[in-house]
């Protein structure tokens, strides 16, 4: 959510339903080489002596005018609630990814506990109410629009943070790595990844009734612009037809507030008598929050933030193995291709598979069958994407930890919560 937010002096030069449908089709979904992936990073800020304790405005206003002015190699920005988020160059291999981003962080943290302030990777954020640091004119208009809805929008903006994996939407031939399988692929894929990364049990010190409560509000939104597209076998003609059909969210203005229209769609638009610009249809895509979000290559929304400092590697290297590698892209297909029948014809986040993810995590003894097959090819597949011996250690420990066992990392927030011993 941290795309631009700055104002919109530009020159207009109207854009009709036709040459965006052109558009859209040709810049997000590019295929074939190079091949490269990224992560995008959020992160809850704290004070360091209680994770439960937020860092108050003026001190967060401090800490990330500290963090500007360090050498980083990821773009960081700010989430409205205050989180950090750390976005990745894109990289050629698995492991330049790692270690520039783990490079960062490192940089980071030592920078925020200067100021007495950590940084933890929950989902949601497990104690307190959504409270908005951002007072900007985007964010104005993303509330309005977002509280016809109920109150989800409010809790994603400041309370969610996720791992998103970042990945090139293939090649145009069929087969493994084919931009058409990998966009199925993602969507049912993407399930697995939920139940088994779910970190986000609790929400203002209570027990939510979800493994992930940050997947659960995305399918309590807006479901014109939460929704996948229809998985029709035409990617870039289904991801169009959403984009034209989505609420417009907000018209910005150089001064003032964004005015929040009606129930107008970006083809509305474009049919108008004052038409939308080519920055207006590039503005109109960031507000767009499918769990698969293509964007050149392909965003994966739907992984919850990660406990521990390295944490967020772990899905990174799932995901990577299982896509970029033939055999495990294979296996994965295969794999998930029974689950499609649960998912029926409702898209995710909305359909029975994907509420199952998130209500239960691992639980689900088919998610918990399908992510074991999944994890030991992603771990099969490590070596030959030249991945360390320190991240083939992670993948196999979370495999043990969590997924041979059915659970996932809320559910060890949830045997803290109650008093329980976690398993170790």
């Amino acid at each position: 959510m941290s795309e631009s937010s700055s104002g919109c002096t530009e020159q207009r030069s109207a854009v009709t339903e036709a040459e965006v449908e052109a558009l859209v089709r040709g810049i997000c979904f590019k295929t074939g080489p190079p091949r490269t992936l990224g992560v995008e990073l959020e992160w809850h800020i704290h004070e360091l002596r209680d994770p439960r304790l937020p860092a108050p405005p003026a001190r967060l206003e401090a800490a990330y005018a500290a963090l500007r002015t360090l050498p980083l190699t990821s773009p960081l920005t700010v989430e409205p609630g205050g989180q950090l988020e750390l976005s990745s160059a894109p990289a050629a291999s698995l492991m330049e990814c790692v270690e520039s981003v783990s490079a960062d962080l490192a940089a980071v943290r030592a920078t925020l506990r200067e100021a007495d302030l950590g940084i933890s990777g929950f989902g949601h954020e497990p104690w307190n109410p959504p409270t908005r640091y951002l007072h900007q004119p985007r964010y104005e208009a993303m509330e309005t629009y977002l509280d016809r809805f109920g109150p989800e929008g409010r809790a994603m903006m400041c309370s969610s943070a996720s791992v998103q994996v970042c990945l090139d939407a293939g090649y145009e031939e069929p087969g493994p790595l084919g931009h058409g399988r990998r966009w199925w692929l993602a969507h049912q894929l993407g399930a697995v990844l939920v139940a088994a990364f779910a970190h986000s049990p609790l929400a203002r010190g209570r027990v939510t009734g979800w493994r992930s409560t940050r997947q659960s509000l995305w399918a309590a939104m807006d479901p014109a612009r939460t929704n996948a597209p229809v998985l029709d076998g035409d990617p870039r003609g289904a991801w169009a037809r959403s984009v034209l059909d989505a609420p417009v969210m907000c018209v910005r203005a150089d001064e003032g507030p964004w005015r929040v229209p009606g129930a107008m769609t970006f083809r509305e638009w474009t049919r108008s008598d004052t038409p939308p610009s080519r920055a207006d249809l590039d503005y109109h895509l960031t507000t767009l929050f499918p769990p698969v979000r293509p964007r050149g290559h392909l965003e994966f929304r739907m992984i919850d933030a990660q406990p521990g400092e390295d944490g967020w590697i772990v899905p990174l290297a799932v995901t990577a193995a299982l896509f970029e590698d033939p055999e495990a892209a294979e296996t994965a297909y295969r794999t998930v291709k029974p689950l499609a029948e649960r998912a029926g014809s409702r898209p995710a986040p909305r359909n029975p598979l994907w509420d199952a993810a998130a209500r239960s995590g691992l639980a689900d003894p088919e998610l918990r069958e399908a992510a074991a097959v999944c994890f030991a090819a992603a771990a099969e597949a490590l070596p030959r994407l030249g991945a360390s011996a320190e991240v083939r250690d992670a993948v196999v420990a979370y495999t043990d930890r969590y997924v041979a066992r059915g659970r996932c990392p809320a559910d060890d927030l949830l045997d803290l919560f109650h008093g329980k011993d976690i398993p170790a």
